[in-house]
């Protein structure tokens, strides 16, 4: 996995994160879920990765 792999996955699962937590300050149930399903996707694509590093 790359190091850009890496930022560009952190970067949406903190994009995910504050979309969660903007979602919940303003009682927003859409953007929160919006939030929680860009962090499972950032997940994803770390797990992955992960497992393509172990097939190395």
């Amino acid at each position: 996995m790359g190091i850009d792999d890496k930022i560009r996955n952190a970067a949406e699962e903190a994009g995910g994160k504050a979309k969660e937590g903007a979602g919940k300050a303003t009682d927003n149930e859409r953007l929160e879920r919006e939030g929680q399903a860009d962090q499972t996707k950032a997940n994803l694509k770390q797990a992955g990765e992960n497992v393509k590093d172990a097939f190395k």
